[in-house]
């Protein structure tokens, strides 16, 4: 069967991208040779991949969601053989794409992106910025080739590395009464409004923290960003629980809030690196993963 190395990077491409136009872009070839490329992948395989949709793109048949998983593995098989025999001393080099979960992006993605700028200078990054749900689709789509997230509800295909662990804490306005404590035990911020980081999975795993003080929590404020959270908190407009921890305590607008451990008996989050079971990691996922673990040593270093 007289199928190619270029047509299957093609096909996955494609398949990344839900647009011919797209992949030639990512691929700096013109359009026509990505065409002609699946399209010959088609004819020897003997099936469609690909719905061709007037000005919406691409939908992947059944059979294309199959082999696009199929074309990873061998495209990432063929990566490593010749990693090897290149040998690993050699500096990395090609692409590399990160998916990343909003809140962890700011805290690790510069000093990672900077490692592997000054170890392997290249090798080139991409990043995907997005939440939980948008990490796996990614990475099941083919449009990541790892991604730095939380171990919140990855599924059974996607395998994961634990790269830090982390306990979460109570924002408090720096006027509170509790602001100068270590340690606060949830049960006396009962009643108090709360300001919900609402991410999905990451409300969940919120609301059942904040619920461990014994009342449901009131919901005065919520917001996606992580930021916004920490502005609202230091306005004095609620409480909030946290993990991620900045070097400082400002917020955007020169406010500042207090960070208090929680005495309670609560669920740590473990930061992870993920990959499809099915894809070897190849030199290219390892230095990003040498880079991440790099860089989580310094940021523990620079708290201590």
């Amino acid at each position: 069967m007289d199928v190619t190395l270029t047509q299957l990077r093609y096909f996955v491409e494609a398949a990344a991208q839900l647009s011919m136009t797209g992949a030639a872009v990512r691929l700096n070839v013109a359009q026509s040779a990505v065409s002609a490329a699946i399209a010959q992948l088609e004819r020897h395989v003997g099936t469609q991949f690909f719905i061709r949709q007037r000005s919406k793109g691409l939908v992947l048949t059944p059979a294309g969601e199959l082999f696009v998983r199929d074309a990873q593995a061998i495209l990432a098989q063929v990566e490593e053989s010749v990693d090897h025999a290149r040998g690993e001393h050699q500096s990395v080099s090609g692409r590399i794409r990160i998916a990343c979960f909003s809140t962890l992006a700011p805290f690790l993605l510069p000093g990672v992106l900077t490692k592997l700028r000054e170890d392997h200078p290249a090798l080139e990054a991409e990043v995907i910025e997005t939440d939980t749900a948008g990490c796996i689709a990614a990475l099941l789509s083919g449009q990541a080739d790892l991604a730095l997230c939380y171990d919140l509800d990855l599924p059974e295909a996607i395998a994961r590395s634990v790269v830090d662990t982390v306990r979460p804490y109570v924002a408090l306005p720096p006027n509170h009464k509790l602001a100068g404590s270590k340690t606060v035990q949830l049960s006396a911020l009962s009643g108090e409004p709360f300001v919900l980081l609402d991410l999905p999975h990451t409300r969940d795993l919120m609301m059942s923290i904040a619920r461990l003080g014994g009342q449901e929590p009131d919901i005065r404020f919520r917001s996606a960003s992580y930021e916004t959270v920490r502005t609202f908190v230091a306005r004095g407009l609620g409480y909030s629980i946290l993990h991620q921890r900045p070097q400082h305590q400002l917020t955007y607008d020169g406010g500042q809030l207090a960070a208090v451990e929680i005495r309670d008996d609560v669920p740590e989050l473990k930061t992870v690196l993920a990959h499809l079971k099915s894809h070897r990691p190849t030199a290219r996922v390892r230095a990003v993963a040498q880079a991440v673990r790099h860089q989580i040593v310094a940021a523990r270093s620079a708290r201590s």
